[in-house]
């Protein structure tokens, strides 16, 4: 009887024994998807064998959409002598805090362009404003991107940097701006942006710190099928090295109204393959998120069978994917639902993925609900979360 290689090497991951580089890319030869979604299913229910599946309410802030860097693959940015260009008022940044905090949010996805004005003292003031009025909130903000940019804008290293932003308030970093590690990727669809070994050098300093954040891929561009299996291995190399690593989070690129908007995107089979395999090589990485955001609610919801344990974030504003073209949105009761349907409790969690007690999480839950129902004849008012 001739043996099954996919076979032999589902089995391993599943009893928990670390794939090479050479496996993993084995893996992305098998299109049997039920196949790797069983065994991506069978490593998440290892790793979290509990009843529940989480999500978490936050807010997806962009405090400009300036930028020095020029990526192809990016429909929000606008160059800095662009019309177009903006910067949120602090007022308006606050306010947009507020709400999400009414709706039961305790953090911020706080993102921007590579601005070439400002230093480092004004994101170490807006970080001090957020906090003297909402000290209970966790800003993840500042990809790596923008923290190797602000260390050429103020002359100061990796390790000031993020000390001074970790000491005004900054909470944990998102793993923004990964794309494809791998340089021959990053050369070929953007300019004026961070490189592979700076990107992962300021999550190991942030890290360092005793900081947590999370790690992202982007693909179905113009990365092979070997340089996806790289950028898993560098981002699993360097958690080995400091557990840094909360979550990971794929998607696929979205080329509408982008300068790749010739590339044919691929579709849904080709995410719930790849989040698969993320799950069965990163065995370092603990929790995976659903990409509800890009793929819809439908297969957000399976994605919980291939590999995820983790919807994600409600995502009360989102702007970066909406301006290339795809406009996903859920209600809360929506994405609670799409995890009590295949039969797990939803629960509300924290960057760090802790629970938060049940009458929070109920009061979230109601706030959302009267939220939905009055939006269209109050879309500015807000309500308070009591």
């Amino acid at each position: 009887m001739t043996a099954n290689p996919i076979a032999e090497l589902l089995d391993k991951a599943v009893a928990g024994q670390r794939l090479t580089p050479e496996e993993g890319l084995q893996l992305t030869s098998c299109n049997d998807l039920a196949v790797l979604g069983a065994a991506a299913n069978a490593v998440t229910r290892r790793l979290h064998p509990e009843s529940y599946r989480t999500y978490n309410i936050d807010r997806n802030i962009n405090y400009t959409n300036v930028c020095t860097a020029v990526c192809d693959f990016c429909a929000f940015y606008r160059g800095p002598k662009s019309d177009e260009g903006y910067v949120l008022e602090r007022s308006e940044l606050l306010k947009k805090i507020e709400e999400t905090v009414a709706l039961g949010g305790d953090q911020i996805l706080l993102q921007g362009g590579l601005h070439p004005k400002y230093k480092l003292d004004w994101y170490e003031e807006m970080l001090s404003d957020i906090k003297s009025n909402f000290p209970q909130l966790n800003v993840h903000g500042f990809s790596p991107p923008e923290i190797y940019h602000f260390t050429k804008l103020n002359n100061c290293s990796l390790e000031e940097v993020l000390s001074r932003l970790k000491k005004a308030g900054l909470g944990s970093l998102p793993g923004g701006g990964a794309e494809i590690l791998v340089d021959r990727v990053r050369s070929e669809i953007t300019r004026g942006k961070v490189m592979t070994d700076d990107w992962l050098d300021v999550m190991r300093v942030w890290h360092g710190l005793g900081g947590r954040s999370s790690a992202t891929m982007m693909f179905g561009h113009v990365e092979t099928l070997e340089e996806r299996i790289e950028h898993l291995d560098r981002l699993r190399q360097l958690q080995d090295e400091t557990g840094g690593f909360t979550a990971f989070i794929c998607w696929t690129f979205q080329p509408d109204n982008t300068e790749m908007s010739e590339i044919d995107p691929v579709g849904s089979f080709e995410y719930l393959k790849m989040q698969a395999i993320a799950r069965l090589y990163l065995d370092n990485i603990a929790n995976i998120q659903s990409s509800w955001v890009t793929q819809g609610l439908k297969v957000g919801q399976l994605s919980l069978m291939y590999g995820a344990n983790d919807m994600g974030s409600l995502m009360i504003e989102e702007n970066v994917v909406a301006e290339a073209g795809t406009v996903h949105y859920l209600t809360l009761d929506q994405m609670r639902s799409a995890i009590s349907d295949l039969g797990f409790t939803p629960r509300q969690r924290n960057v760090h993925y802790e629970l938060f007690d049940q009458k929070y999480e109920e009061k979230a839950v109601l706030a959302n609900q009267k939220w939905v129902e009055s939006r269209e004849s109050a879309k500015d008012g807000l309500i308070q979360l009591a």
